[in-house]
């Protein structure tokens, strides 16, 4: 098993990998969310209005069933080679769109597609964690969940507008661009590593505990209940748009992208000083009064204002989890520990994201139960912290 390079953990701000890293990142996330606002309406366009609720289900199902294999790579061959190899998904599976006009098609390709995040994301959050010191993993997720946020705010802010002014392939093939940039940002990039291995097929016969990073599991657990919501929201909220009379679809995206930026780098830091659990309970409260807030929205300003305050608590919830999952992981197996929390991400964005739409199914009047329902599984995260909370004061370690 290789361990990581730990002289590389220098303060993150003046290590020129993690920057590098960092605007990778920014634009592989706006490469494959630039076209999700679009995807309700040209899967409709299609025929398949029914099966609005497997866009999101299926590429999730897809990068949760990668996940294993991609931690395994990424605690064997390398950081670098992981996420080349997700990024290169993502820029072959948006040029192919414009191809295949068929629901058949389309969900096949969305269930391909999955694949680039079930890779890269796993392997550059291990990359991320052997570069930064455990006094500053709070502050580092913040700063790189900002980029992250970025290219989630950016992709759905000009997906919509290439798609109106130019069509949807050139939407398609724009992804695509934005893919390989973040490929030529990696080429080049030090290996975190120490001793990698030459792939083999070994590698990609899985035992039991390739599965899931036993240490994490509670991080994995609170963190599936806390993104279920965010399933809903990706399937719900454009037509939520339209049925509010919002012309871009992105639109709510990008406000609550926007709002998570903000307080990202202060929760991190937070984190740091306070714990994470507390800053995650104060997330996932905020995150139930938000899916309350969307549920009686009746217009397009309070649906805004509750996109602000879905955007604060994700800004403070995602880089304290991936920070948590880092304190709780071993070294030796960090990629293994990635995979686990981003199995969880998966399974819940996946499960919010097919729920919904059959709750949902097309009737603006169900609208408020669907976000009820999430508001739901935000309180049951919360309750699941207090339990744990509780359990951890008598082993302080497991905080």
């Amino acid at each position: 098993m290789g361990t990581t390079k730990s002289e590389e953990q220098i303060d993150f701000r003046r290590n020129r990998q993690f920057w590098i890293m960092c605007f990778s990142t920014g634009l592989f996330f706006s490469s494959f969310n630039m076209i999700i606002p679009e995807l309700p309406s040209y899967l409709e366009s299609m025929g398949g209005a029914e099966y609005k609720g497997l866009i999101i289900s299926l590429f999730t199902l897809t990068a949760m069933l990668s996940r294993p294999i991609s931690g395994k790579l990424t605690d064997q061959i390398g950081r670098i080679p992981v996420m080349i190899f997700g990024a290169t998904v993502a820029l072959i599976t948006s040029a192919f769109y414009p191809f295949l006009h068929t629901v058949t098609g389309f969900l096949f390709l969305r269930l391909v597609h999955g694949m680039s995040t079930g890779f890269k994301p796993t392997a550059t959050s291990a990359y991320a964690a052997d570069l930064v010191t455990p006094k500053q993993r709070g502050m580092a997720m913040g700063v790189l969940g900002v980029f992250t946020s970025s290219g989630m705010a950016l992709g759905p802010t000009i997906g919509p507008v290439i798609s109106e002014l130019y069509g949807l392939d050139i939407m398609f093939y724009s992804s695509s661009a934005l893919a390989f940039l973040s490929i030529a940002l990696l080429v080049g990039m030090k290996e975190t590593l120490e001793n990698p291995k030459r792939m083999s097929a070994g590698m990609f016969r899985l035992k039991v505990k390739d599965f899931f990073e036993p240490n994490v599991l509670p991080a994995a657990w609170s963190f599936l209940l806390s993104v279920f919501p965010f399933g809903v929201i990706l399937t719900i909220i454009p037509d939520y748009s339209d049925y509010l009379g919002i012309s871009n679809r992105g639109t709510f995206f990008s406000i609550f992208v926007g709002s998570s930026i903000l307080v990202r780098l202060l929760s991190g830091r937070a984190s740091d000083r306070f714990g994470r659990i507390p800053v995650i309970i104060l997330s996932t409260l905020t995150l139930a009064v938000a899916m309350v807030m969307i549920a009686y929205a009746d217009s397009k300003n309070l649906l805004y204002a509750a996109a602000v305050v879905f955007g604060l608590s994700s800004g403070m919830s995602s880089p304290t989890f991936f920070a948590w999952t880092i304190d709780l992981s071993r070294p030796e197996f960090r990629g293994r520990a990635m995979s686990t929390l981003f199995i969880s991400l998966e399974l819940g964005i996946g499960i919010g994201a097919l729920s919904s739409g059959w709750i949902y199914a097309n009737d603006p009047g169900n609208f408020k139960i669907t976000f009820l329902i999430a508001a739901l599984s935000a309180l049951g995260s919360t309750a699941f912290l207090i339990i744990h909370q509780l359990k951890a004061k008598k082993n302080p370690d497991q905080n």
